[in-house]
């Protein structure tokens, strides 16, 4: 099944952001990187992690956004609280999601890992909608990309150990991987 029309998952809603670049020659994709964001930060349902991804964000709309000013970030997908899936770099663009970063020897994550946002912190358990449309979104990818196996799809902290945290502690990664496993 295709569930890709140029590079856009057909299940997302499609909000194209500014902030990818072209994947570096020769690049094999073998990687899902997991992360969670909230903005302001344990607060869900704004509008301004769209706005960030799309350089639409105005700092001043929110005390908590001053530090944002001028960041150029994105990832390929972001999931909702509710499950909803958003796309905002199509498979076939370097999306910008992991920063400095590291895994299995190798730097520049972002060169070959696809990046998923959650809605969500560190400190606040995901929703069950939420790992549903993980697990239906990762078997998507994994069909897509066979380099993706179980191992390869780690967080943002296992890529930028001391400097991220995410997805957090309240991610469930036992209950996502024995999911994952019953899919195939």
């Amino acid at each position: 099944m295709n569930d890709f029309t140029a590079g856009w998952w057909q299940a997302a809603l499609h909000r194209p952001s500014p902030n990818c670049d072209a994947w570096p020659a020769g690049a094999q994709l073998d990687m899902l990187i997991i992360h969670a964001i909230s903005l302001p930060p344990q607060e869900f349902g704004g509008p301004f992690i769209d706005a960030l991804f799309r350089n639409q964000l105005r700092v001043a709309d929110h005390p908590a956004l001053c530090g944002l000013a001028g960041l150029r970030v994105s990832a390929h997908f972001f999931i909702e609280r509710g499950g909803r899936v958003v796309q905002f770099v199509p498979l076939t663009a370097r999306a910008w999601h992991a920063g400095v970063s590291t895994f299995g020897g190798r730097p520049a994550c972002n060169d070959r890992a696809l990046g998923i946002e959650l809605e969500g912190a560190d400190t606040c358990p995901f929703t069950s909608a939420q790992y549903d449309a993980l697990v239906t979104l990762s078997e998507s990818l994994r069909a897509r990309y066979p380099r993706i196996t179980l191992s390869r799809i780690v967080g943002h902290s296992d890529v930028a150990l001391g400097r991220k945290t995410d997805p957090g502690p309240c991610f469930d990664w036992v209950m996502f991987r024995a999911r994952l496993c019953g899919a195939r």
